[in-house]
């Protein structure tokens, strides 16, 4: 299993790589797909992702990256409101059909799923998003390895035990400071050719603890959902690793901080 899992890593890793310098179209196209299969996986453990909601969920999420990908991002709003106006009609009509919690998560899949996940690109386009891009995965991957390390060696005091019963406080607190040393030096080789961030030394920094901070809450919350549900893994896409909702739960979170903290450091509102 542990090679499988290896080789899996490294497949993913390279494709990572090559997908982040390349951005563009062949970023945007990588994007939509993962965003619709991770769709599938989490309308799957409600039983939806063969049914109306689940097809209204993929449509909303189709139109939503339209919508992004012709920079009209003022017409997200709408797209929000008319998605929920259709859910919920469909839910009046074919009563009682569908439970209250499966029109809830079809909405909340849209959000979760493509919504977050779009800012993986949506930082590449950014002024630097090509240098951007991988502090996505240092406060996720990153962290996620200092944590387990820190954990192994130090753990003492459970975090979460009900939930994650070998993550501890000090693994996590080895995951945020290792995230953060991890953006130092990253902002140190590539400083000369970061433009629009002044000291990105610190700035890396401390979006590499926070990325690794909501990382964390991420992986927590994706667990919680599976457990809830009672199944071990979203699917079965990725060998070793299980579905992509498994490997790219606490992405999901830290794209977002990414992109919003680069923009508040941008224009020096601090």
């Amino acid at each position: 299993m542990f090679k499988v899992r290896l080789i899996s890593g490294i497949i993913l890793l390279v494709l990572a790589i090559l997908l982040g310098m390349l951005g563009g179209n062949w970023l945007f196209a990588a994007t939509l797909i993962i965003s619709l299969i991770g769709m599938w996986e989490l309308y799957k453990t409600i039983n939806i992702h063969k049914t109306a909601p689940g097809i209204i969920g993929y449509l909303a999420g189709i139109a939503y990256y339209a919508l992004l990908f012709f920079d009209l991002k003022q017409h997200f709003m709408a797209l929000f409101i008319v998605y929920l106006l259709i859910l919920m009609a469909m839910y009046a009509i074919l009563f009682p059909r569908y439970k209250t919690e499966q029109v809830i998560m079809a909405f909340f899949g849209l959000f979760y799923v493509s919504v977050m996940l779009s800012y993986i690109y949506q930082v590449r386009v950014t002024e630097d998003g090509i240098i951007l891009i991988w502090l996505i995965f240092i406060g996720a991957w990153g962290s996620d390895t200092f944590a387990y390390c820190a954990g192994m060696l130090f753990g003492k005091h459970k975090m979460v035990p009900k939930l994650s019963p070998k993550k501890s406080w000090e693994g996590s607190i080895g995951g945020i400071l290792g995230a953060a040393l991890l953006g130092f030096i990253y902002a140190v080789i590539f400083k000369n050719k970061i433009t629009g961030i002044s000291n990105p030394q610190l700035i890396f920094a401390i979006i590499g603890a926070a990325s690794s901070i909501i990382s964390q809450i991420g992986d927590l919350a994706a667990s919680a959902i599976k457990r809830d549900h009672d199944i071990k893994d979203y699917g079965k896409l990725i060998p070793g690793h299980g579905g992509i909702l498994d490997r790219f739960d606490s992405i999901i979170f830290t794209a977002p901080i990414v992109y919003y903290l680069a923009e508040i450091f941008r224009y020096k509102i601090y």
